[in-house]
């Protein structure tokens, strides 16, 4: 047997190993990349990742394998890099997953293997996420057309809020003070039509209002949805306080089950069918319909199972 089966076979066996047998950084079954620096079974999405890092990876199946390269994988491996690599990760910090969008893998291997966020020696300065409080300039889309126009957010965890100004000038008042309480965050890039675009979606006394935001820097974009899942975990804490993290952490965020575009009738079916954008949200069972995708909702239902289905406003 040559040395190249030979290695392949070796690395082929290690993938059996539960803890190798998903992606190191995105839990995709059956990963057949590497990164022989870091010692990481990975898919193929998060081995171009890597690879732009200068994370040196290979094909387990395609390319050729040195010994001494196959050896650093024998004594490395997923479970050998999280423990390093993954010591100190917040309970809120979002760990994408396979279908997730590129910015929040892309900065999730950042955080790891570059900035080295979670190895728990990084003391000062604290990470924005970690500090309670978080404000910077976000690009908006304009309530009446298309534009987006920066304008300052500031979170607070202390007082459980996210206020945005139309103005950088801040004596006229903030635009909108919106609570934590009832607010969730989502990336849309495809909706939003920018790589970084974020949904902010939040209650607004009977009303449900969206807000679509992005920033040049991949970084900040990412920064700003951990920075407002530690709120929303702090809030969850002080309003759950005897909640387990196994209970509260699915219910910081949410991605909705379903989205798209639906043709709809008025009640009495007398006018014609008109297409409208709906999302299906399963945690509180509500689904909502728009004119189109990035306007603000026209009604909404909530399924009341078994009781059957009433309007929510």
């Amino acid at each position: 047997m040559s040395n190249h089966e030979r290695n392949k076979k070796m690395l082929l066996e290690l993938l059996k190993q539960p803890d190798n047998s998903r992606c190191a950084d995105c839990g995709a079954p059956d990963p057949d990349w590497a990164s022989y620096k870091l010692g990481v079974f990975v898919c193929l999405t998060c081995s171009g990742i890597h690879r732009s890092l200068y994370s040196r990876v290979k094909s387990i199946k395609l390319d050729f394998w040195e010994d001494e390269h196959v050896e650093f994988m024998k004594s490395n491996g997923n479970a050998s890099a999280q423990a390093m690599y993954e010591k100190a990760v917040p309970v809120y910090y979002y760990r994408p997953q396979e279908n997730d969008c590129v910015v929040l893998r892309e900065q999730w291997i950042r955080a790891k293997y570059e900035r080295e966020e979670f190895t728990g020696e990084t003391k000062y300065p604290p990470l924005s996420y970690t500090t309670g409080f978080y404000e910077g300039m976000l690009w908006k889309k304009g309530k009446e057309n298309t534009q987006f126009l920066k304008r300052k957010f500031v979170l607070s965890e202390r007082e459980f809020t996210l206020t945005y100004y139309n103005k950088e000038n801040e004596s006229k008042g903030p635009k909108a003070v919106i609570s934590i309480k009832d607010l969730n965050v989502t990336f849309q890039p495809e909706k939003i039509g920018h790589p970084h675009g974020m949904q902010i979606t939040y209650q607004d006394f009977d009303h449900i209002r969206n807000l679509y935001v992005y920033h040049e820097s991949p970084e900040e974009i990412v920064t700003w949805y951990n920075a407002i899942r530690a709120a929303r975990y702090a809030y969850l804490k002080t309003a759950y306080p005897t909640g387990s993290n196994e209970e509260l952490i699915p219910k910081i965020t949410r991605n909705y089950l379903k989205e798209g575009y639906m043709e709809k009738t008025g009640p009495l079916q007398k006018e014609p069918f008109k297409k409208r954008w709906f999302i299906l949200d399963s945690q509180n069972r509500k689904l909502f319909y728009f004119k189109g995708q990035l306007l603000k909702p026209t009604s909404g239902i909530k399924d009341e199972l078994p009781r059957g289905v009433s309007t929510a406003d």
